[in-house]
């Protein structure tokens, strides 16, 4: 989406031993306070609008000085995917057993989410591959201590995990439970009018229970302890058949 980073240059970069360009104005600021800034700017206004100049201006610089810092964007989003990485809370995995170290690890995931939605667009296929990342896989990989897993079924359960806390994040930050309501309050009557019974059994009966128990098409917070439950369910047939 950000354009795809060299692994020779970026790698360096993320785990900071790049040497500090000779090129361009003086440094007055460091990588860091330029990641920090990049990630203000992202909670804010999201990836899209984070922009080198964009980026500048947050930082009271001229644009071409940030060069002398980051390549461009890519490498940028880069680094603040592992930034948020780095500094977010780590779930406690001091727990005996393994479905609450699991959910521990989910619930820390969602909570990156909400606070930094933007790291969804990351291409998991193409992980940043920096000290927050790898810091990060290593601390969610010990939830499965003690499971029986060979190292493959770990890495697997560990992304089938996350594949569904990403999921979920993504369709969260595009509800929004008090406008839904809202918007049903008038959609729900102009259904009734058309809408045969008859014809549709199932999605009558079934929709109208949902709706009137989560008082919207989807809640985020039932849909989420539905689905954490179902995972831990299904990994416990791998691991505690």
């Amino acid at each position: 989406m950000y354009g795809v980073t060299d692994p020779a240059r970026v790698i360096p970069l993320l785990w900071r031993t790049t040497p500090p360009s000779r090129r361009g104005p003086a440094r007055g600021l460091t990588l860091d306070d330029v990641v920090r800034a990049a990630t203000r700017l992202a909670d804010a206004h999201g990836l899209e609008p984070l922009t080198m100049r964009a980026l500048a201006t947050e930082l009271g610089v001229a644009p071409m000085t940030l060069y002398t810092y980051v390549p461009g964007k890519a490498e940028l989003v880069d680094l603040v995917v592992d930034h948020a990485f780095l500094t977010m809370d780590r779930a406690d995995l001091r727990g005996p057993g393994w479905r609450e170290r699991v959910l521990a690890v989910m619930e820390a995931n969602r909570a990156l989410y909400r606070a930094h939605p933007w790291v969804g667009a990351v291409d998991p296929g193409r992980p940043v591959l920096g000290p927050g990342t790898t810091a990060k896989y290593e601390h969610e990989l010990a939830a499965f201590d003690g499971c029986g897993l060979s190292d493959v079924d770990r890495d697997a359960a560990l992304t089938f995990v996350l594949d569904f806390v990403t999921a979920a994040a993504r369709t969260e930050t595009r509800s929004d439970p008090a406008g839904d309501e809202a918007w049903w309050a008038t959609a729900g009557p102009a259904l009734a009018e058309v809408l045969d019974p008859s014809s549709y059994p199932l999605a009558t009966r079934v929709g109208a229970a949902a709706g009137e128990a989560q008082r919207s098409a989807r809640h985020p917070d039932t849909a989420w302890a539905f689905g954490t439950a179902r995972v831990l369910d299904g990994l416990a047939a791998l691991i505690d058949p």
